[in-house]
């Protein structure tokens, strides 16, 4: 049930980057079942390739936390995360990442290969997929849609 709570709050993140005009990505960390930071994508607003949700929320719970341990926290994101991503999370040591869609093109959590669950690492990381994947995948899929739609709308003029 917990999952639910925390990605509905990883969604409410995404949405906050949808509405500037950002890939709809959020990440929500937790420890012991208390919000310790919350962020979405800011890549192109920021025009920084590592502003993706899953870093940010990672470097402000560290900020928070006073460590760069984050031995037993759970990422919530709402897509699976890519390979710089994934490393961030290795990395920080943290527990578990819970996703919601799948991501075919860059996936590192399992679908492309998986970085969080490679015993040649130094720390191994459960990972939980698919929930709110039907959510998570929609706002993706509707966002990129959109910006063809614009984008061809444009070219045509």
């Amino acid at each position: 049930m917990n999952d639910q709570i925390f990605m509905s709050m990883a969604i409410e993140e995404a949405k906050k980057a949808k509405e500037i005009g950002e890939v709809p990505i959020g990440a929500v960390v937790v420890l012991n079942n208390e919000v310790i930071s919350t962020a979405f994508n800011l890549r192109e607003k920021e025009q920084r390739s590592i502003a993706h949700a899953e870093i940010l929320a990672i470097d402000k719970a560290c900020q928070a936390l006073g460590t760069w341990r984050l031995e037993n926290a759970t990422l919530y994101v709402t897509l699976e995360p890519c390979p710089m991503c994934a490393g961030a999370i290795v990395l920080s040591r943290v527990k578990r990442v819970v996703y919601g869609a799948t991501d075919p093109k860059g996936g590192c959590a399992g679908t492309l290969m998986n970085l969080l669950q490679d015993d040649r690492f130094n720390h191994q990381v459960e990972v939980v997929s698919g929930v709110e994947e039907e959510t998570c995948g929609k706002m993706l899929s509707d966002f990129f849609k959109e910006l063809r739609t614009r984008k061809k709308k444009n070219n045509s003029n």
